[in-house]
């Protein structure tokens, strides 16, 4: 598949794909063939992967309609986002960027935003220990104590340096458990810890192109709410990075991407077969493969799952701006602390 329109998101999927303009609709072109026509009031945002060429007059329409366009390599990973003028608030972004030169409420943020991660790693091990055999339960819930273990060092960090530490510490515990919480595929999808840039084997290909879709969900957020993606707390700030996107991310590798990712392997629904190799040992998705993820992923974005924190339920494509803007209020000071979404 070319292209696919996901519950307002057209999602360009096709290396050398052209998107360009016909009055108030954009049109996907490969080959110089017309494969997919979204009219502009239908689309709330484009992700385009790989080498996709948009045309000046489409982003212009874009831009018109306030729909954002994000550019992501063939592996995923996040390039650029283009968005309509004038989005933001000048005084939250002042008071975020403030913030981020306060050693002490970037520590205070960061340490939020780490032990949401930590919390939302664990559970996934515990949730697939209950369902396992002796050997693999043992080895989920040995790594997942090791991830108890670094958030009681996080809570005690003196300092971002440290909380750093001991969140690379729970993230290894945890990717040396996800192994044991695979029930099928275990000899196709071994998994060796995290590669990127580019992934070497199928599982981390399947984990980076869904981090890739979540971190573009959670930019989308912060934008909409005000923030500035760029300055955030836990991840350092360097030319080009979505550091606050990422931090945002962090809540929801496990709880979003991972938990997807190991269904669909567990399910069968993703195989080698949606996979290629590149020349040099890069292990992609295959636009099959991507067009599976990308359906699946939309489909897990329309169930409702509880906010512990707000007390209600929300479809998970509401809750990227649900925490954006609780972010948002712990930055302005009118949360102690920030809280992240977390699921046991």
């Amino acid at each position: 598949m070319t292209a696919a329109i996901q519950t307002n998101t057209l999602y360009i999927l096709t290396n050398g794909a052209y998107l360009r303009r016909e009055h108030e609709t954009l049109e996907v072109h490969v080959d110089g063939a017309c494969r997919l026509r979204a009219p502009i009031r239908n689309v709330e945002n484009v992700v385009a992967f790989g080498r996709t060429i948009v045309t000046p007059e489409a982003m212009r329409l874009c831009a018109d309609f306030g729909v954002a366009i994000a550019f992501l390599t063939d592996t995923g990973r996040f390039l650029a986002r283009v968005d309509a003028p004038g989005s933001g608030n000048v005084l939250l972004r002042r008071q975020q960027f403030r913030a981020a030169d306060d050693p002490v409420m970037t520590l205070h943020l960061a340490r939020s935003i780490v032990l949401g991660k930590l919390v939302n790693s664990r559970a996934v091990l515990l949730r697939h220990a209950r369902e396992a055999d002796a050997a693999r339960e043992e080895a989920l819930r040995r790594a997942a104590q090791r991830i108890a273990e670094a958030m009681d060092l996080a809570l005690a960090a003196p300092d971002i340096d440290a909380l750093r530490g001991f969140e690379g510490m729970g993230s290894r515990a945890y990717f040396n458990g996800l192994p044991f919480a695979l029930k099928q595929q275990r000899e196709t999808f071994v998994f060796a810890g995290r590669s990127r840039r580019p992934p070497r084997d199928y599982a981390n290909a399947l984990f980076s192109f869904l981090y890739a879709l979540v971190l573009a969900d959670c930019i989308a957020a912060l934008q909409a709410t005000g923030l500035d993606p760029s300055v955030g707390y836990l991840h350092e700030d360097r030319p080009g990075r979505p550091s606050l996107g990422l931090d945002l991310l962090e809540e929801f590798r496990s709880l979003v991407a991972d938990r997807l990712a190991l269904a669909l392997i567990n399910r069968r629904q993703i195989t080698e077969a949606d996979f290629e190799r590149r020349e040099g040992g890069a292990v992609l998705l295959n636009d099959n493969g991507r067009r599976k993820v990308v359906t699946e992923y939309q489909r897990r974005k329309q169930e409702e799952i509880p906010h512990p924190f707000l007390g209600q339920t929300h479809r998970l494509a509401q809750v990227y701006c649900l925490q954006a803007r609780l972010l948002a209020r712990t930055i302005r000071g009118e949360l102690a602390e920030y809280p992240p979404l977390t699921q046991r």
